[in-house]
């Protein structure tokens, strides 16, 4: 099986891709690593701004991940998609996961949000993508994605409030060099801790049948 896993950047601040534009061969291209190349240059022009104001912006990245088997995870304690999210929450400036509908399944409704199962080409396949490839822990074998959410750069040259070591409140304004994003540079390090999550639960699953351990060792 073929399996691959692809990560972009979808928004750059209020500035966000359009799925209809929606370009993997573009993502390379730009130095915001967004699909869009529309989005990007509006992007760009944001950073810009944020960059003349001494400030930063955050942003959300999507990860898609493709060809995985049917029954990745566990219903309990290592779900894949709770694994997903200890590993893409570890990353530095992370602050939020969603795979699926994600936050959105808040609001909607078990009709609008249970996907539609099908026959297709003699297989059960989806309708929809509601769920985000992962049922009861484990992987369903439809394509997996999720998106991380990353604060804005903390360390700006604009002018803060703070406390120093005596307790007292004064003003800091950072000097030095500042990056008016961290998005870009955490694309490649969410495509990496997925893949190292899902290696880790493609191992862990040769060990799930005592059949699969003897092929192993016979082999």
């Amino acid at each position: 099986m073929n399996n691959s896993i692809l990560a972009d950047s979808q928004a750059i601040g209020p500035v966000s891709i359009d799925p209809a534009r929606f370009d993997p061969a573009e993502i390379s291209k730009n130095k915001l690593y967004m699909p869009d190349a529309t989005a990007a240059a509006k992007a760009s022009a944001y950073l810009e701004k944020c960059l003349q104001e001494q400030n930063s912006s955050g942003g959300l990245i999507e990860c898609q991940i493709f060809g995985l088997p049917v029954g990745l995870g566990d219903p309990v304690f290592e779900k894949l998609d709770a694994n997903l999210a200890k590993a893409i929450r570890s990353i530095g400036a992370v602050k939020g996961f969603e795979i699926g509908a994600g936050f959105g399944a808040a609001t909607a409704t078990g009709l609008t949000n249970n996907d539609a199962f099908c026959m297709e080409n003699g297989h059960i396949s989806k309708r929809t993508k509601y769920s985000g490839g992962t049922l009861g822990g484990m992987s369903d074998g439809s394509l997996l994605f999720f998106r991380a959410a990353v604060k804005p750069t903390p360390s700006i040259a604009a002018t803060q409030q703070t406390v120093n070591k005596d307790g007292k409140e004064i003003e800091i304004s950072i000097k030095g060099r500042h990056d008016p994003i961290i998005v870009p540079r955490a694309v490649v390090v969410v495509e990496a801790m997925t893949a190292i999550t899902i290696l880790d639960a493609l191992l862990s699953n040769m060990t799930a049948r005592l059949d699969r351990i003897i092929d192993f060792y016979r082999q």
